[in-house]
């Protein structure tokens, strides 16, 4: 099993004029990624199988393991033929979260709930967001046109989210790509830690719906404002304005729709 994200496949074309044709065609790959914390089994995602570590320190931070004054996670990623085990040593004032969120089965991707064994785990409290975004709906739409051209693995098999750090001025700054919603926000957080980069006045965009659990990890990135390509839950609405996090949803070429204080916009 190598790293690579993408491979091939031939399949019959159907027309609907009764024509056929023989096609290749790029598929996303998509592996199982356990992940073990100081020797012991967490959790396996279904995952995209490059920028493991970065998937492996944003899982970390959305899980509340660590947390965004703690260190940086030291993650060996190992390939094997049935797929990548992630060894990660959280530090030891941190290992007591581990008896309270191990999981007992695989989930389909770092939704943060799969596994989870009572409703108090499912739905804690959130931090309130601190940071501010300086972006005005000009830069929201800047981002959106220019996002595809930061999305190699989507253009070449249409099966891969992307979650992207914006700048105040609409700039894309740094993309991560997944063929999982969960785990490309994942591996964005997870970047932006191990980099040093903040959000600096900007912004999350992502290439998806506006689900609970993606709110809940852009909360405790402290991300000063979430704009998604699809719509929200109601979940997730009251979620971010619990947290103090401004919504953008069904941002789209022509129209956003704006929830929250985002008085920039």
């Amino acid at each position: 099993m190598n790293g690579e994200s993408l491979s091939s496949l031939s399949f019959d074309r159907l027309t609907p004029d009764g024509g056929t044709d023989a096609i290749i065609r790029a598929l996303a790959e998509e592996v199982p990624v356990a992940i073990e914390y100081n020797g012991a089994g967490y959790a396996v995602l279904m995952a995209t199988p490059t920028d493991i570590g970065d998937l492996v320190q944003g899982f970390s931070l959305a899980e509340r393991l660590v947390t965004r004054a703690d260190a940086l996670l030291d993650v060996d990623v190992h390939h094997t033929d049935s797929g990548i085990i992630a060894r990660a040593t959280l530090p030891p004032h941190r290992t007591d979260g581990l008896l309270d969120r191990v999981r007992h089965r695989a989930s389909d991707s770092s939704c943060g709930l799969c596994g989870i064994e009572n409703l108090e785990q499912a739905i804690r409290p959130l931090p309130h967001v601190a940071t501010k975004s300086l972006a005005d709906r000009a830069a929201i739409f800047h981002a959106l046109k220019a996002l595809r051209d930061h999305q190699p693995l989507n253009a070449a098999t249409g099966a891969a989210h992307a979650a992207a750090l914006v700048g105040a001025d609409g700039t894309i700054r740094l993309v991560r790509e997944d063929v999982g919603r969960h785990n490309a926000f994942d591996k964005l957080i997870g970047a932006m830690a191990r980099q040093g980069a903040g959000w600096e006045g900007g912004f999350a965009l992502l290439s998806s719906r506006c689900s609970y659990e993606l709110v809940e990890k852009a909360a405790l990135a402290d991300c000063p404002l979430l704009v998604t390509i699809s719509a929200p839950t109601r979940l997730a609405t009251e979620r971010a304005a619990a947290a103090g996090l401004p919504l953008v949803a069904l941002a789209r070429s022509d129209a956003l729709l704006l929830r929250g204080n985002a008085v920039t916009l």
